[in-house]
């Protein structure tokens, strides 16, 4: 089993930036892949960014390129999510999500069904 807690979350103007952040314990950090989504309500749960289990590998959406970075810290077990020029349409709530089963060197999955083990969210709210 692995506990993943989301920590982060607010209230923020758009142009604005939030970082999020992320541990996941009960197994060896660095042995998950890991990777944010989002979700609004009525939604299917999104994509956002993923990294691979050395950090040496990302996946971003193409919703969120170069403005979303995912980075991770495998002696902390903290892996985060800087959002920079945030806008309304980000506000959602935001889950941080582990996923144990790739090898050490392959490339993080952009799907939600690869990831075995979820946080309970936070909510971001971009106001105009």
């Amino acid at each position: 089993q692995v506990q993943v807690v989301e920590s982060g979350g607010g209230l923020v103007q758009a142009g604005g930036s939030l970082r999020l952040s992320c541990t996941a314990s009960g197994r060896t950090f660095s042995s998950n892949t890991m990777g944010w989504f989002r979700q609004v309500p009525g939604q299917e749960r999104e994509f956002l960014v993923a990294i691979s289990r050395t950090g040496r590998s990302t996946s971003s959406a193409d919703s969120v390129k170069g403005r979303f970075t995912i980075s991770r810290d495998n002696a902390k077990n903290t892996v985060l999510l800087q959002m920079n020029s945030l806008k309304p349409e980000d506000t959602a709530v935001y889950y941080c999500a582990a996923d144990p089963s790739r090898a050490i060197y392959a490339s993080p999955s952009t799907h939600p069904e690869d990831y075995e083990y979820w946080g309970q969210g936070t909510q971001v709210t971009v106001s105009s």
